[in-house]
């Protein structure tokens, strides 16, 4: 997620010697399409997680156990910082190059914030959003559900999250992809991470107790 999407962000988004940056849409699609493409790859090993709020979900929903969910989390947090290193060095191997705030596709919000929403926009965009994702995810994979089809509505999902809330937050809806580039960001994006991990949490466990009450196994 964050080699692939803060990547698109990063490198592909803005061209200044060949073709045009991807906009966007492109940024978009690479956060769905990474997540589609991991889906069907380590999903049927762990579940394809690759994020903290959507375990600790699961954890509420009675799907996976604390030492599970600790574990799950651990490595989600590694994995994103070491893919947001390793965009770092890919980045900064270009001809002035510089770090200005909230980059490397790091989360944000304010005034030089791509659309300069205020938090309480970002916050409530961040809770919205992540109760949604999390809804499509447990409809997905209820008994009823297709499970060939999880994978690909879950990415278009994604896609669709991205669309609406790039401007607002560069979207999240992830505590370890916010975590990443932020530790390398530093500045604004290092001093407004809480938010990033706070909202998610806070949606999922509302999708949660909305998913025990309508949704079954």
């Amino acid at each position: 997620m964050v080699l692939f999407g803060c990547g698109a962000a990063t490198i592909a988004s803005v061209s200044t010697k060949g073709p045009a940056g991807i906009g966007l849409l492109g940024i978009s699609l690479a956060f769905g399409l990474a997540l589609v493409a991991m889906a069907y790859t380590i999903g049927p090993i762990s579940g394809c997680h690759i994020n903290p709020a959507i375990s600790i979900a699961m954890l509420s929903a009675g799907k996976l156990s604390v030492k599970d969910t600790v574990g799950y989390v651990i490595a989600q947090c590694i994995g994103a910082i070491i893919a947001a290193a390793v965009l770092y060095q890919i980045a900064s191997g270009t001809a002035g190059f510089a770090m200005p705030e909230w980059s490397l596709g790091s989360n944000g919000w304010g005034e030089g914030c791509l659309g300069e929403y205020n938090m309480t926009s970002a916050l409530i965009a961040e809770f919205v959003f992540i109760f949604l994702f999390l809804l499509v995810i447990f409809g997905i994979t209820t008994k009823n559900a297709s499970p060939a089809m999880a994978g690909l509505a879950i990415g278009i999902a994604l896609v669709l999250i991205h669309l609406v809330a790039i401007p607002i937050t560069c979207t999240s809806v992830n505590p370890a992809r916010s975590l990443g580039p932020a530790l390398f960001a530093g500045g604004a994006a290092l001093s407004q991470l809480w938010l990033f991990i706070v909202a998610p949490i806070a949606g999922v466990l509302c999708a949660a107790l909305v998913r025990n009450v309508f949704l079954d196994d």
